[in-house]
Formats: C-alpha cells, structure tokens, sequence
C-alpha cells in the first residue's frame, strides 16, 4: 500500500511540474488556465496511475496493454475541461494530446534514468 501511495504521489507531483513547464513553454500565461491544468491533472492522474496499478496487480497483461485506453481517457477528460472553462486554449483537444505526450515520454526518461532509486 504503501508503495502504490508513494507511486500514486510522485506520478501525480511530477506530471503537475511537466505539464506547468509545458504550459509555460507554450507562452499561455493565463493564470485561471493554470488553475485548470493543475486541477484537471489531480482530477485525471490518479485514476490513471491507481487502473494501471490495478490492472498490473490483477491481470496478466502486459504493463503497456492498459496504457493507450488510459491515455486516451486523460486526453480526451481533460480536453473538455479545457474546453468548456479555459480561457485561452484555442484547439483544447490539441493542447491536451500534446502536454499529455509530453509529459508521458518526459516521465517514461526520468523513470528509465532513475530506475535504481525508485524501485529497490
């Protein structure tokens, strides 16, 4: 349990740093936008990070199999959310495939080159 917790929280502590950087990258500057990324990402990232688990825990698939339905759920909730309260995302569904891949590939870097640190 406690490693799902541990899991659950570094997942979610750094997609809401790659998303902000990317935010900022993307020169939106908008401050209710932000708000928005950040809480749609506390709403969408642990659903996805405790499925994963669940289904790693409870199945026989291979890890990646649950990764493109689970993906497609982040981008396609937070897009409308984007969608209907941003203030500034102009292709919101777009905005949302790409911060997601960013921050998916970026996090797929980071646990590969900190494998022996997170997991003993």
């Amino acid at each position: 349990m406690k490693m799902l917790l541990t899991a659950l929280a570094l997942s979610l502590a750094l997609t809401l740093t790659l998303e902000i950087i990317f935010f900022l990258l993307t020169k939106k500057r908008n401050k209710k936008d932000l708000l928005l990324l950040i809480l749609v990402n506390i709403l969408t990232n642990p659903i996805i990070v405790l499925s994963f688990w669940l289904v790693g825990f409870y199945t026989n698939w291979d890890a990646y199999v649950p990764l493109i339905p689970l993906e497609l759920f982040a981008v396609l909730t937070e897009g409308y959310y984007y969608k209907k309260y941003g203030c500034n995302f102009h292709r919101p569904y777009l905005f949302s495939f790409t911060v997601n891949m960013f921050s998916f590939w970026v996090g797929i870097l980071v646990q590969h080159l900190f494998r022996g640190i997170f997991y003993v």
